[in-house]
């Protein structure tokens, strides 16, 4: 399977990565808490879209952006908590 195309709408107290696979849409959502973190709260992933990665997608596409910017992430969202300790690699990004 093709890498997934995960987009990212930011604001300034936090924001959403969002990826879409037939016309359906995978969401996680994020809040900042200050400049140095974000807090992973929620990922939505249709029935739909189950098993074909799109939430992994979101995850990985948060923990590249909080590395480039030099930000660690508070994962209180199960699933990306989960996948970030499934994810020995992207574990330097935990707060």
């Amino acid at each position: 399977m093709s890498e997934l195309v995960v987009t990212r709408e930011d604001g300034p107290t936090g924001g959403r990565y969002l990826t879409t696979i037939d016309g359906h849409t995978a969401e996680m959502t994020y809040s900042k808490a200050g400049t140095t973190r974000v807090i992973i709260d929620h990922t939505g992933v249709p029935d739909a879209l189950r098993g074909k990665g799109a939430g992994v997608a979101l995850v990985k596409r948060a923990v590249e952006d909080a590395r480039a910017a030099g930000v660690k992430i508070i994962p209180l969202c199960p699933f990306a908590k989960a996948q970030i300790e499934k994810h020995r690699e992207w574990q330097d990004v935990l707060a």
